[in-house]
């Protein structure tokens, strides 16, 4: 009888711990269904009607970085980043249910995410609190143990987190709309009369100059070249007239062949404009560039959270056709996919699409991406005619991409509409790790090539700079070959202590919110760019963001400034714009990846550093206090050398620093940078006259070898050039693109500068790294010269003139 009693009772155990088992089983089931719609598109009552029968429930968190998780739906589609704990949650409750097992067991390697700073915060992810939960990096570990656990740090604070459309979400969505569209109208207001109150000085003033017979135009430093400009514009527009009069004759009487063989250059270097007259003033890069004898494919670039961007692409038509429209739709929102490479360089000669003739035997161009600044869009390096940077590097044989951030004009997602919360949940490390890539990607795969120069302005380097930070996207460096920044804002201006900035510091995140709402950021400004006449709407733009941000046009041409404003503003988040002014991010910190407290501590070690010499201070220890003085004085140009034990990461223990010796300091050299060795080379124009950011100061921490494994190719500070001169003053392509040009050219990789065209003017660069002469090393150029139209530079533009003529 007793082993049939145990039997018994083995199978009565047995049968209750299946049941044990089924019933976790149904319970794990019903709580992943629970998730994955808090985490999904619609619910699944709203389902049928709003989504055409696919499911938009959410099925996994895909860990683009350690602290981006983008849901990924049933129907393939994804959704914008949510908070790691949500994102961890789901992924657990699925592992569960496919009966997924630890594989810690088998001792997981994990990367190396974080960044210690001196003040002992701790940026990104903690690898000890990653072993501790068996976290694991392999590409088949379960999704549970993909990602390493998070650590908030000050400088990205949490976006807030909106779920699928409830009526309690779109009440609260109505009603921060309206307290937006009221207070932040009111807000603008108070800017705009600001801006006229501060423009009656300069007019009373332009007026008496008029009245006592002098012309105030005369006293701009730029005067006698812009009215050359001016001159030769109006002889050109008299001249397309006049040709068009004439082929219309023609076309009657002739026919259409005529004309289009008048049209053809014999002139391999003459770039014959399709475009013409006076300006119609456009919100159009094509427009412009077809007026310059180039022209503008527009590409769809889909980003890996679902963001549609534009791409713009400037080509020669003379030798180059548009891609068919199906090849230039957005594709899979996955980055640098090895056939995706593959069919780019097998498709390269698409970069010289041609008809025949020469032009099929000429060689490709090396891409060059541009990307632009805050409430920009990239036509702004499009502005200036030939002058404009992104045809003057098309002209000189560049592969010339125009790279636009997430929203720009048209506010586009794969799934999200314009009135979901969800589309607008971003800030600055969005654009940097998720738009950034994306654009470099698309480039990649449709030149062939495997690195790009990569061109950025304001915000632009800003993205890049948080992107290649070691604990955020440190690979992206490793496709581009070299990282120009103009006007690099890392650090903030004197600007950011103005009466309308602190009220933006010192306002809760919840009055912000109620202040300019949680979708676009003052959305108003779309409507007038679109209603308003452009002239006007130029004229209005200008005063506002001078008073602003204390820009002034007396370096750029004039008659091209409402030109400059077709291109801005376009769509930002509130979200992004909290991070810029708001009380928690960059306003407080003064800073893109270094907290307050940190940079006291600098400060500090340059004193110390400095001790017995001439101008140590403690300027800017007060400035990073709560004190409005702002630190301007250059340091002197040191020569640094990266760590010797080549430590890629800056962890190891291997010796940095400032030339004085080893030991400890030349450790904390490398273990505190912000960028490791996957860096790409860099070079910075910096703006000697800049309020809004503080580019001295971002060069004086590669100065002080505190970026030991970055090589600094070239750095200038231009004396008397403000924010936006370094894209539009007249002297801007002698002064910057002209550089941009031969470091671009100097920085290509080796292996495929043989087989790309030399740019015009490159035939004799030095091909030597630059100022810096490797990594470490630093020297900064300092041109003084801002504001005289030097004379050789006027001569070349009068013989230029008499050649056209």
């Amino acid at each position: 009888m007793t082993p049939s009693i145990d039997s018994t009772t083995s199978a009565t155990s047995s049968s209750n711990h299946g049941s044990s088992s089924r019933a976790s089983k149904a319970s794990t089931a019903i709580a992943f269904a629970h998730q994955a719609e808090r985490l999904g598109q619609y619910t699944s009552s709203q389902e049928p009607a709003a989504s055409a029968g696919a499911s938009t429930q959410a099925v996994e968190a895909k860990f683009i970085t350690p602290q981006d998780p983008v849901i990924e739906t049933a129907s393939g589609g994804r959704l914008p980043a949510v908070p790691l704990a949500e994102a961890q949650k789901l992924n657990a409750l699925k592992d569960d249910i496919e009966g997924c097992r630890d594989p810690s067991v088998h001792g997981p390697k994990h990367a190396n995410v974080v960044r210690q700073a001196k003040d002992g915060t701790l940026h990104g992810v903690s690898p000890e609190s990653a072993e501790s939960s068996h976290q694991s990096t392999e590409p088949g570990a379960p999704l549970r143990l993909a990602v390493p656990p998070s650590r908030t740090n000050p400088l990205f604070p949490p976006l807030p987190m909106y779920g699928p459309p409830t009526l309690l979400r779109t009440l609260q969505c109505w009603s921060f709309r309206a307290s937006s569209a009221v207070l932040s109208l009111c807000f603008l207001l108070v800017i705009m009369l600001g801006a006229i109150f501060t423009s009656i000085g300069p007019a009373i003033g332009n007026a008496w100059l008029r009245v006592t017979f002098r012309d105030p135009r005369k006293l701009r430093p730029f005067y006698e070249e812009e009215e050359r400009r001016r001159r030769e514009r109006r002889r050109e527009e008299r001249e397309w007239n006049r040709k068009k009069g004439k082929a219309a004759g023609q076309q009657r009487g002739k026919g259409k062949r005529k004309v289009k063989s008048e049209a053809v250059s014999s002139d391999e270097d003459e770039f014959v404009p399709t475009e013409g007259g006076p300006d119609k003033l456009l919100c159009d890069v094509g427009y412009y560039a077809r007026r310059v004898g180039l022209d503008c494919e527009s590409y769809s670039v889909q980003t890996e959270d679902g963001f549609i961007i534009d791409l713009w692409h400037i080509y020669d038509p003379r030798r180059e056709r548009p891609a068919p429209k199906d090849k230039r739709r957005e594709r899979s929102p996955e980055v640098f996919i090895e056939h995706d490479d593959a069919e780019g360089r097998r498709n390269s000669t698409r970069a010289q699409r041609s008809g025949g003739g020469s032009a099929s035997k000429a060689k490709r161009k090396y891409p060059v991406l541009l990307i632009h600044g805050l409430l920009q869009s990239a036509g702004a390096y499009c502005t200036n005619d030939d002058d404009s940077l992104a045809f003057y590097l098309a002209k000189a044989g560049y592969d010339v991409w125009l790279g636009n951030n997430r929203c720009g004009f048209r506010p586009r997602h794969s799934l999200l509409s314009y009135n979901d919360p969800r589309m607008w949940a971003w800030n600055i490390r969005q654009m940097g790790v998720l738009d950034l890539p994306a654009l470099v990607s698309r480039v990649l795969a449709e030149t062939g090539f495997p690195k790009l120069a990569l061109v950025a302005h304001s915000q632009g380097t800003t993205q890049t700079l948080v992107a290649l930070a070691k604990e955020q996207r440190p690979d992206l460096g490793e496709k581009i070959s070299v990282f120009c920044a103009l006007a690099p804002a890392a650090y903030a201006g004197p600007l950011i202590g103005k009466m309308y900035f602190k009220f933006m510091r010192v306002i809760s995140p919840g009055m912000f919110r109620a202040l300019f709402g949680i979708h676009a950021f003052i959305p108003f400004m779309m409507r007038m760019h679109g209603t308003l006449p452009a002239k006007f709407y130029g004229e209005m733009g200008y005063r506002i963001f001078s008073f602003l941000f204390n820009w002034t046009d007396d370096r750029w041409e004039r008659d091209l400034r409402a030109r400059m404003f077709r291109f801005a503003p376009v769509y930002v988040s509130a979200e992004s714009m909290r991070w810029w002014l708001g009380r928690e991010c960059f306003a407080k910190q003064k800073c893109i990846l270094a907290t307050r407290q940190e940079a006291r501590i600098e400060d500090a070690e340059d004193r110390e550093e400095d001790r017995g010499a001439a101008g140590a201070s403690d300027r800017e220890e007060r400035y990073f206090d709560e004190g409005e003085t702002h630190p301007s004085e250059g340091t002197p140009t040191r020569t640094l050398q990266p760590p010797a034990n080549g430590d890629v990461t800056g962890e190891g223990s291997g010796g940095g620093g400032n030339g004085n010796g080893g030991g400890k300091a030349d450790d904390d050299r490398g273990r505190f940078a912000w960028y490791d060795a996957r860096a790409p080379p860099m070079a910075f124009w910096v703006c000697g006259a800049d309020g809004l950011v503080d580019g001295r100061r971002l060069l004086r921490r590669f100065e002080r070898g505190r970026e030991p494994f970055v090589d600094v190719v070239h750095a200038k500070i231009i004396e008397g050039y403000e924010h936006l001169d370094v894209l539009w003053a007249v002297d801007a392509v002698d002064k910057v693109g002209r550089e941009i040009k031969e470091v671009v050219w100097r920085t290509a990789p080796e292996e495929v500068r043989g087989s790309v065209r030399v740019p015009k003017g490159c035939e004799e660069v030095d091909m030597g790294r630059g100022m810096g002469g490797g990594k470490g090393e630093v020297r900064v150029g300092l041109d003084t010269g801002a504001g005289e139209w030097r004379e050789e530079v006027k001569r070349t533009s009068e013989v230029s003139g008499e050649s056209k003529q």
